[in-house]
């Protein structure tokens, strides 16, 4: 692995999922502030349920969970689990993204990937939104980024941003096209969903942007979503995303039916395409094609 520093195995999974534990400590503030448009960098971490600052002592990631007994310390309102869970799993990603990569830049560049991916899944759902933020801002960075490390490396410039670009559209194309015939059919059959058009709204007409956009069913982000996946790994990997995406999306959407016991409780798509991506990026020689 072009780059590795000379470090033990154990050593630098260990580097890695420590570092995984910290940043998903910060996802856990951005997962829960960024739908409800409040910043994630400003006030500190607070009690959901008293608003009492949090302090850094109480703030470790995993660790103050267990010291308090998943509990606030001022107001004694539970915590959820789910926070320390997903710390734990951010490592866990990170340290397979170490696994994978080494010690290198590439590995650093990955990982803001996973953690991407890891945030638009826990946003969509629970919210069944991603926000662009984050499938605009992993896109424009796939695109800059890759090809920069490219040409760090020495290949040329030109052929990874044309690479890049190509994966964007690939797999946003496929999909947009999806929705968009999906909402024509759903508009000339008179079909409508709680959010689509919406109370009082009507359907949107061609000369609007909403009427390329606007989608029921599967949503714009997750064209965007896609697009960020492209640029990142390329044709051949966002191909593979889509395929493998669809199947964990079958089951999460089977699983999601014998919890709700209903046909029309929305899901949202962003946790099977980050399962796929995350299944093509750290195995890519595992697929058959």
């Amino acid at each position: 692995m072009g780059g590795t520093l000379e470090l033990g195995t154990g050593l630098l999974l260990g580097f890695a999922f420590a570092f995984g534990l910290i940043v998903g400590s910060f996802l856990n503030v951005v997962v829960y502030r960024m739908p409800r448009g409040e910043s994630v960098v400003w006030p500190g971490s607070r009690c959901p349920g008293c608003g009492h600052p949090i302090a850094a002592r109480d703030n470790l990631p995993v660790l103050s969970y267990l010291l308090l007994r998943g509990r606030c310390r001022h107001c004694a309102a539970p915590i959820s689990w789910r926070y320390p869970l997903f710390e734990l799993a951010i490592g866990a990603l990170f340290a397979a993204v170490a696994w994978r990569y080494g010690a290198s830049l590439e590995a650093l560049l990955w990982m803001g990937f996973a953690a991407a991916l890891a945030a638009a899944a826990a946003i969509d759902f629970e919210h069944q939104i991603i926000p662009d933020e984050i499938s605009l801002g992993g896109l424009a960075a796939g695109l800059i980024l890759l090809p920069g490390l490219a040409w760090l490396a020495g290949d040329p410039y030109g052929p990874a941003l044309a690479e890049s670009a190509l994966g964007a559209a690939v797999g946003a194309l496929p999909l947009w096209g999806l929705g968009f015939a999906h909402a024509r059919l759903s508009a000339a059959t008179g079909r409508r969903f709680d959010h689509w058009p919406g109370e009082g709204e009507t359907l949107p007409r061609p000369a609007s942007l909403d009427y390329w956009t606007w989608f029921p069913g599967l949503g714009f982000g997750d064209v965007k979503l896609i697009a960020m996946i492209g640029a990142w790994l390329g044709p051949r990997g966002v191909v593979l995303t889509i395929l493998a995406g669809s199947l964990v999306g079958l089951a999460l959407g089977l699983a999601w039916l014998s919890v709700h016991r209903r046909l029309d409780m929305p899901f949202g798509f962003a946790p099977a395409l980050a399962v796929g991506a995350i299944a093509v990026m750290l195995f890519p020689a595992a697929w058959p094609f």
